[in-house]
């Protein structure tokens, strides 16, 4: 773990998501290439010119992929790049600092540099483990029953998402069409949902392999993550409606699903380990973790539509208030002997708090549409998103002088 105090002669402006003690992972096309990239401040360090600068071990091949560099160690093989790179941008370290000629060719502006995908996402799950979402959508549509279903709070809820709709920030979405159904309505109807919402979410990478018919215990399962990314997880509320029943949604989910580009390491997020939300009842022993599993992470969404000439916080809330883990998530997959593989995505299911500017989608900040949100600089209000609208997550763990950001998550909507 780098620490706390560490301070590096590379310039990282004052509040940034990326000092010293981050360090991310991602992925630049470079002439063509793929290329894995870390960041500092606003500047991206490409690892395939350190190599060939003779900053790190191996060759330039070795470091076009995020799959690559892990190989069969997962995880250790990010912590152990990860010391070299704090090495070498440590303060004290004058190799790479007083080297012009290589800090040209290694060094870019992160804003000139957009980001792909981290890793090739072969499989994705999405979990249901926000318990206050998962509270505010059973009062709404199930009001005269009990907010949560008898096995809530026993295992962590999930379906298998669609991964080839898995895109990276900065890639818009086109509004998707599906069946709805008119409450008065004999018919459905096909056309552009009127009711797409987003749905802040925090996701996690698999980064080693386990065999069919295995079981990973819970005491081991960290070693099969990789690293954490924002989710937003896009829905189409009004034909989710109408398709849910008796499988759950499809169309309305599976048309995309955005993330944040930079993968943060399990290492950069352990001084933001907290015990979390109280399982009550107590959990089934194979889902009870020797070590506390949730986060201490700040997030927050904002919007801004074509009018406005700047975003507008619209929710601010915290992954402590997930009721499950990345842990326990994991470790419930691989219990009934599932492979993991290398690249799997799973997200956490809508965080959302207790009070309603705390809430993670517009279905519970407009209560199901009937209570529209205000945009203070034009006096426009939303229930749902329109064309034209950009939505931007924003996610980091603040330490005593530093904070470990994810950067930015944002897409705008285009029309059908």
């Amino acid at each position: 773990m780098i620490p706390a105090k560490a301070t590096t002669w590379a310039p990282v402006p004052a509040n940034s998501d990326f000092p010293i003690q981050n360090l991310p992972f991602g992925v630049v096309v470079h002439e063509d290439e793929q290329r894995v990239v870390t960041r500092i401040g606003d500047q991206i360090l490409e690892l395939a010119a350190l190599a060939e600068e003779g900053f790190l071990p191996g060759d330039p091949v070795d470091y076009l992929d995020i799959e690559t560099i892990i190989g069969e160690e997962g995880g250790d093989g990010l912590s152990r790049l990860r010391k070299m790179l704090y090495d070498l941008l440590r303060t004290d370290n004058p190799n790479l600092r007083d080297n012009s000629a290589a800090k040209a060719k290694c060094f870019h502006p992160a804003q000139d540099a957009p980001l792909n995908l981290p890793l090739m996402i072969d499989a994705y799950v999405d979990f249901y483990s926000g318990i206050n979402h998962a509270s505010n959508v059973g009062k709404m549509f199930r009001p005269d029953m009990a907010p949560l279903l008898p096995n809530y709070r026993h295992l962590p809820v999930g379906y298998n998402g669609r991964a080839s709709s898995v895109i990276p920030s900065g890639v818009p979405v086109k509004r998707p069409c599906g069946q709805t159904k008119a409450a008065d309505a004999d018919m459905p109807t096909f056309g552009p949902t009127k009711e797409l919402d987003f749905e802040l979410e925090m996701g996690f990478f698999v980064g080693a392999q386990s065999e069919m018919g295995e079981a990973i215990p819970i005491d081991e399962i960290e070693d099969y993550i990789l690293g954490f990314v924002m989710v937003n997880d896009w829905s189409a509320r009004d034909v989710q409606r109408w398709e849910y029943q008796p499988l759950g949604p499809f169309l309305a989910k599976s048309f995309a699903t955005s993330i944040s580009p930079w993968l943060i390491t399990l290492d950069a997020l352990e001084p933001f380990r907290i015990a979390g939300l109280t399982q009550d009842p107590p959990v089934l022993p194979h889902l009870r973790s020797p070590k506390p599993g949730h986060y201490d992470i700040q997030l927050e969404v904002s919007i801004q539509t074509p009018r406005m000439t700047k975003p507008q916080v619209i929710s601010r809330t915290n992954t402590k208030e997930l009721y499950w883990t990345a842990y326990q998530q994991l470790t419930h997959q691989s219990s009934n002997g599932t492979p993991l593989e290398v690249g799997d995505l799973y997200a956490s299911g809508t965080i959302s708090g207790s009070e309603k500017g705390t809430f993670g989608s517009l279905l519970e900040l407009s209560w199901r549409g009937t209570e529209p949100i205000k945009l203070t600089e034009t006096g426009e209000t939303r229930t749902f998103l329109q064309d034209g609208d950009v939505v931007t997550f924003r996610g980091w763990a603040q330490g005593e002088g530093f904070r470990v950001g994810f950067g930015e998550l944002t897409t705008e909507i285009l029309p059908a």
